[in-house]
């Protein structure tokens, strides 16, 4: 067993001649080179903007190749209470919004031929207990009257079709949502901006940020300074660095995945309808099946950050629910075992937009392959001259700071006894 992402380890590695230096100048800079940098980076280069990425890392070493593969439309949350909190017009948009991040991704990969098994399977949300199924039904009619015409509920019987499990009571299925391969997403997408005229720079941390007197930006980073007209943050849930003020409003917590050995037919036995599966557990589980027949699996295992002994830790408590999913699978080998940190706001609403002319857009709480290329290249167009307002359909939304929120997520084993708590009581 490899404690390594399954897309970062079997994906092509994105790589460039040799180590070029950092550049003196730049129109824009921008911080982080995941989907969303990526992505803001290939827009910018494509409208004629000299734009330079500098990452910590690796490319997409974090979040965008540490997830479970999923691309789904949808928000994280209830659309009832999304609507209640904006009106119906505004959650609209936002739910909307994630729709296009799909197509973004979709159309993404076809313009620049990536080779990353993108694949419109749809998603199963699967109901864990008897009354989640009266939920389900709600949100069904809700959806189905406004944003999501072709979603389909499932009884416990219709569920054969999709998922041979009896841990299920019922689910939906929600049809525009997608797959993909998502080490070599990244590094298609990063060859992309290079080809468009993009500057990466991987090993590259910053340290430190300050304005100069004529209004530019001057980053300054392991590897050499930097001047900039503008900047980009898109570093999801980095927990060093100069912008404290994000920190403070994103919880960064630990998700942990299992990928099998590759199954062969049993693959189809288990999964028949293929789709990404996801329950209704506050501390619930997600997974999917790969191109070659491995099993994804990952979850909430433990409420921690990510390190080998957590993730190892992490990997045998979905393993275990993993075999009471699936028990056809006792005696298949686990192949790959990780984890990831995934950037949360409190009310898991992506954040974007600009502080003391500081570009930002994170906060994708475990929903973030398609939306955060689609905000990446939101911001790229903000940045050169689209209407923040009309471009982005997260303008205006309050961001308060997370209370006792300073460094270390301190809180996170209270917020697990917390949910647990709330699953065994719902």
């Amino acid at each position: 067993m490899m404690l390594e992402s399954y897309w970062l380890d079997s994906g092509e590695r994105f790589a460039q001649d040799g180590v070029a230096p950092l550049p003196a100048r730049a129109s824009v800079v921008v911080v982080g080179g995941g989907f969303t940098g990526l992505a803001a980076a290939r827009q910018l280069a494509m409208a004629g903007t000299d734009v330079v990425v500098i990452e910590a890392g690796r490319i997409a070493g974090e979040a965008s190749g540490r997830n479970g593969g999923q691309c789904n439309n949808g928000i994280a949350g209830d659309f009832a209470a999304l609507s209640n909190r904006f009106g119906c017009e505004r959650a609209t948009a936002m739910y909307r919004a994630f729709d296009t991040g799909v197509d973004r991704v979709e159309a993404i990969v076809a313009e620049e031929a990536i080779d990353c098994d993108f694949t419109r399977n749809g998603k199963l949300k699967l109901a864990d207990k008897p009354e989640h199924v009266a939920k389900l039904a709600r949100a069904a009619d809700l959806l189905a009257k406004t944003v999501e015409p072709e979603i389909r509920l499932l009884d416990r019987n219709q569920l054969a079709g999709e998922i041979r499990s009896d841990a299920f009571h019922g689910g939906l299925v929600f049809p525009r949502s997608a797959s993909l391969h998502m080490g070599r997403f990244a590094a298609g997408l990063a060859r992309a901006a290079v080809r468009h005229g993009a500057s990466l720079h991987e090993q590259t941390p910053l340290t430190g940020h300050s304005r100069m007197a004529d209004g530019r930006h001057k980053l300054v980073t392991q590897r050499g300074t930097i001047v900039a007209d503008a900047v980009l943050l898109a570093t999801g849930a980095s927990m060093r660095g100069p912008f404290g003020w994000l920190r403070r409003r994103i919880v960064p917590i630990g998700s942990f995945i299992i990928a099998t050995e590759p199954l062969g037919e049993l693959a189809n036995r288990i999964m028949p309808g293929r789709r990404n599966g996801t329950t209704t557990r506050n501390i619930g589980n997600y997974f999917r099946l790969t191109a070659d027949n491995r099993l994804i699996f990952g979850g909430r295992a433990r409420f921690a950050l990510s390190s080998p002994r957590n993730d190892m830790r992490g990997g045998e408590v979905l393993q275990a629910r993993m075999l009471e999913i699936f028990p056809e699978l006792a005696g298949v080998r686990i192949a790959h075992n990780w984890g990831g940190v995934v950037d949360l706001t409190a009310d898991r609403l992506p954040r974007a937009g600009v502080r003391d002319r500081v570009h930002y857009t994170m906060g994708y709480s475990g929903h973030g392959t398609q939306i955060s290329v689609l905000m990446g290249e939101v911001m790229a167009r903000i940045m050169t001259g689209a209407d923040p307002v009309e471009a982005n359909p997260f303008h205006g939304i309050d961001w308060p700071a997370v209370p006792g929120h300073f460094g270390p997520p301190w809180f996170l084993p209270f917020v697990g006894a917390y949910y647990r708590y709330q699953d065994w009581r719902h």
